[in-house]
Formats: structure tokens, C-alpha cells, sequence
């Protein structure tokens, strides 16, 4: 089996470097390279952080202006006619955002460009939350209806705005499956991360891949990932409904327990992030446009916004108003980036585990979880019950991250296959593709000591398409959602007909909206 799954690890070997390329250029162009702060970001990245700027002042700051409309959308009382509920697709989208990543993805952003990583992190957080409103909000214009439930997202939008060319949404629905059954190996792998360390921490001895409770955590992993992935949206918007919350919650609260057990170490950190980003320390390489560049990349890939893997989410709410869910995901991306990120950006930097002489920090910042774990474990005073305690809640909310992000892929997997189709079958096929193929690829892998690094390289290459076409398609369509949003401010509670914006549309009808009163 080892044998089979190196085979495959080096077919998709010839996709590291073009990967690689694209992310990087034109960094990896001496010229460019050698350019102040400039040469640190690449076009990719340039295209996030420039359209997030642009629709920042295009839509009036509209994330800081629509912020408490937001939150009253959120916390108000709803019942979904059709699809879910705002609060649902909300849930959804934060599953799928908080992830492994707003802990392994902020250390290295910190052990890399030092604290002031997290300024620069903020930075590009608060300005994708305009992104995130306008991708958002175009997700709900042209979302269709299927039977109960809404589907669309990217897939759909950028079909509509390119001039309706079908064979355009099939070929990004192809690509973005292909990317999210590439990444199901990555998240299982996060999950058995979670567990192992939990078994590591409470019998005080490595556990072995070849242990049993390897293959009871794989077996566990597979059944209950089918069986909620087989119960359709309506399913995963439920388990979402009840974990998502207790998940976050639960990370919030045991982080704060840290801030207050190191309350003196607070001052402390806004200094380091805020000197730290415009003078970064010697320890990190003491370059400033290393600093701003890891922090702007950590933002802008933690919260999405701007690669369109969220819209999925987004449109199956039942919303009155398409600009009404843009509000609410902006606050997404505020919740992922500037309280949950930021929590693990705190717990990074006070730990400073790099002032630790008993630790080998060229060694240790190479391993992102562990380092971030042994920062932990540096937060809590003394060798008591409570440092395994706080260890355990904490790995066992990496683990959930982890898992809520491998179920969510498996979801949006569904809403943009129906691009392609909405026929049962086909859908049920890629239900199963998911499920009962990829999931267990993911397990073997972990069994069989082994990690697909270049199926990852894989999903980098076709993530970076998809920043290179959906950017550009925002730009395009900003003039249908700034028409969206004037609407939405001249009759406040009234429903939505798309042919006011001069859009075609089977769901934002006079009938439905008549239906709806």
C-alpha cells in the first residue's frame, strides 16, 4: 500500500514547480524580488489585498458601516422557507474557515515574520471583509433553487457575469472539485494530529501509527463523516448548528483563561505586534516586508475572502435581500481572522518559546503544532492537572477545526457539483466520491506512515487559479452588487426582485416576493 501511494505522491510531482511558480511570481524574478515590501507579494496576493482595498472604498467601508445590521441579521429570529436560515449558512461558512489552519497557518506566520505578522494579519482581514461582501452578495443574486434547498456560489456566479458561458461554470466547478477532494487528505490528517496528541498527553507516551486506536480513529472518522455527508445540506447544516459554536466557544474561552493567567504579558504583545510590524526583531530575520507579507498572506488565506470557496455557504440562505448575507459573511470573516486568528497569534507571541534556552528554535519552528502546543503549555504555571486540562481542550479544538473543515469541503463539494448537474445520481456519486473514496484515502495515508504532500501541491496550484479568475470577476460584477446595495438602502425590509438590477433570476421573483409578505 506504502508503495501504491508513493507512486501516486510522485505522479503529481510535476506540479510542485508550476505550483510554485504561480504563487510566487514574480517574487521569484531577481528584479522584482530585490523591489522594497513590493517584491515580498506576489500577483496573487497583489490581486487579493488590491481588490480588497478597491471594494473596501467602492462599497463606502461597507464592513464597518453594515457591521451591527450584520449582527441584528444574526441574532434576530428566522425560519427558512427554503434552504436554511441566514444564522445556518453562517455556521456553514465558519466550519469550513476555522480550521486547522487559524492555528498552524498563524504560527508559521509568526515564527517566520515575528508578531508583527498579526498586525499586517488584521490589516488584510479588515479589508476582506468588503471582498467578502461582494463575493457574498453576488453568490445570493444568482443562486437557484433546487427542490427545498438553494444551491450556487462561484461556480455560479462566475458562469452569469461571463457572459452565461456554461462550458466557464463547468470547467470551474471541475477544478474547485478536484481541489476540494485534493485537500480531504490534508484535513483527516489534522484530525488524527488532534487525537494522537490528546492519547500522547494522557498515557505520557508517542503513540504509533501501527497502535489500534489509529485504525478506531480512522474507522470513526470514515463512519461518521458518511453519515452525515450522506443526510445531504440539510444534515451538515445541523451538525454545523451544534458544534460550530461549542467549537469556537470552546477555543475563545480556554485562550482567554490563558490571557488571564498571563494578564501581565498583554501590554507585552500589542508592543511586539505593532513594533513588530514595521521594525520585526533580529530572531525572525528582522526584515519588515517579511512581516508584512506573511501576515497580509495568513489573513487573506485564513478568511477566503476573495478565493470564492465560501460562496458556497452563502447561497443556500433563505435571505430576504442579497445583500443582507453579504453583511453577515463580512462578520465571518472578522470572527475567523481578527478574534480567532488573533487568539492564536497571542498565544505564539507570549509563549515566546524562542527565548527558551532549553529549545533548539531553528529545530522546533519548523514544526508549526508543536510549537504552537509548547507555547501553550509555557502559558499555564506549573506542571499540575491544569496544564494537561487546558493541553487536551485545546488540541481537542484543533481536532474539531480540523474535522468541521473536512466535512464542510465535502458540502461545498456537493452545492457547486450541481453546476454540472442536479440530477440525484450524480449528485449521490459525488457524495460517494467524497465520503467513501477520498475520506479513506486520507486515512490509508496516515495509516501507511506516509503524507500526499504533491496532491497538496495539487489543490495550491488550482487555488491559485481560482484567485486569477474570481478576483477579476468580482471587478466585473461589482456594478450589479453596488446596484444591489443602493437598492437594499432605499427600501430597507422590502424583498428582493432581481430584474430591479436588470438580472434574470427564477428565485428573486415579483411572485416570490409577493409569496413572502
Amino acid at each position: 500500500m506504502a508503495h501504491i501511494f508513493e507512486l501516486v505522491n510522485q505522479l503529481f510531482a510535476q506540479v510542485v514547480p508550476v505550483a510554485d511558480f504561480l504563487w510566487d511570481f514574480p517574487t521569484n524574478i531577481d528584479a522584482y524580488a530585490n523591489i522594497p515590501i513590493l517584491g515580498q507579494l506576489s500577483i496573487a496576493f497583489l490581486l487579493l489585498l488590491g481588490g480588497s482595498l478597491y471594494f473596501t472604498l467602492r462599497f463606502g467601508f461597507v464592513q464597518v458601516k453594515e457591521f451591527k445590521t450584520g449582527i441584528r441579521l444574526l441574532t434576530s429570529k428566522q425560519q427558512a422557507k427554503v434552504g436554511t436560515s441566514q444564522l445556518a449558512a453562517f455556521l456553514v461558512s465558519m466550519g469550513g474557515r476555522v480550521g486547522a489552519g487559524n492555528i498552524v497557518g498563524v504560527t508559521g506566520a509568526v515564527t517566520i515574520g515575528g508578531p508583527g505578522a498579526i498586525f499586517w494579519m488584521w490589516v488584510s482581514a479588515f479589508l476582506g471583509m468588503a471582498t467578502s461582501f461582494c463575493e457574498a452578495t453576488l453568490a445570493q443574486i444568482f443562486k437557484e433553487r433546487k427542490d427545498n434547498e438553494y444551491v450556487g456560489g462561484f461556480t455560479f456566479y462566475i458562469q452569469k457575469i461571463w457572459k452565461n458561458k456554461a462550458w466557464i461554470g463547468a470547467a470551474m466547478c471541475i477544478m474547485y472539485l478536484i481541489y476540494n477532494m485534493l485537500s480531504i487528505p490534508v484535513h483527516t490528517f489534522h484530525v488524527f494530529t488532534a487525537v494522537s496528541s490528546i492519547a500522547d498527553e494522557v498515557t505520557g507516551k508517542t503513540t504509533q501509527v501501527t497502535d489500534p486506536l489509529y485504525y478506531v480513529i480512522a474507522i470513526a472518522i470514515i463512519v461518521i463523516i458518511a453519515v452525515i455527508t450522506f443526510g445531504g445540506i440539510k444534515s451538515v447544516t445541523k451538525f454545523s448548528d451544534a458544534v460550530v459554536p461549542v467549537m469556537a466557544g470552546l477555543y475563545v474561552l480556554i485562550v482567554l483563561v490563558l490571557i488571564v493567567l498571563n494578564i501581565g504579558k498583554v501590554p507585552g504583545f500589542f508592543a511586539a505586534v505593532f513594533v513588530g510590524a514595521f521594525k520585526p526583531s533580529a530572531i525572525f530575520g528582522g526584515a519588515f516586508g517579511v512581516a508584512m507579507a506573511q501576515g497580509l498572506k495568513r489573513g487573506l488565506l485564513s478568511n477566503e475572502a476573495g478565493m470564492g470557496t465560501a460562496t458556497q455557504a452563502s447561497s443556500i440562505a433563505d435571505a430576504n435581500h442579497p445583500c443582507e448575507q453579504g453583511f453577515i459573511q463580512s462578520i465571518g470573516v472578522f470572527v475567523d481572522t481578527i478574534v480567532i486568528c488573533s487568539l492564536a497569534g497571542f498565544v505564539v507571541t507570549a509563549g515566546a518559546i524562542w527565548n527558551n534556552p532549553s529549545i533548539d528554535w531553528d529545530v522546533m519552528k519548523a514544526n508549526k503544532i508543536g510549537t504552537f502546543l509548547t507555547s501553550v503549555k509555557e502559558l499555564v504555571p506549573g506542571d499540575g492537572i491544569l496544564d494537561v486540562i487546558v493541553f487536551i481542550i485545546v488540541v481537542v479544538a484543533f481536532g474539531l477545526f480540523a474535522f468541521t473543515t473536512l466535512l464542510c469541503d465535502l458540502t461545498y463539494t456537493e452545492i457547486a457539483a450541481n453546476k454540472i448537474s442536479k440530477n440525484k445520481k450524480f449528485i449521490y456519486f459525488t457524495r460517494c466520491l467524497g465520503a467513501l473514496i477520498f475520506v479513506p484515502l486520507g486515512t490509508l495515508t496516515v495509516l501507511s506512515g506516509l503524507q500526499l504532500d504533491n496532491l497538496w501541491y495539487v489543490s495550491d496550484l488550482i487555488n491559485v487559479i481560482l484567485i486569477f479568475v474570481n478576483i477579476p470577476t468580482l471587478l466585473v460584477g461589482r456594478k450589479l452588487v453596488t446596484k444591489a446595495y443602493e437598492n437594499y438602502k432605499k427600501n430597507p425590509g422590502k424583498r428582493f426582485i432581481a430584474s430591479e438590477i436588470g438580472v434574470e433570476s427564477d428565485v428573486w421573483t415579483v411572485e416570490a416576493a409577493k409569496e413572502s409578505r
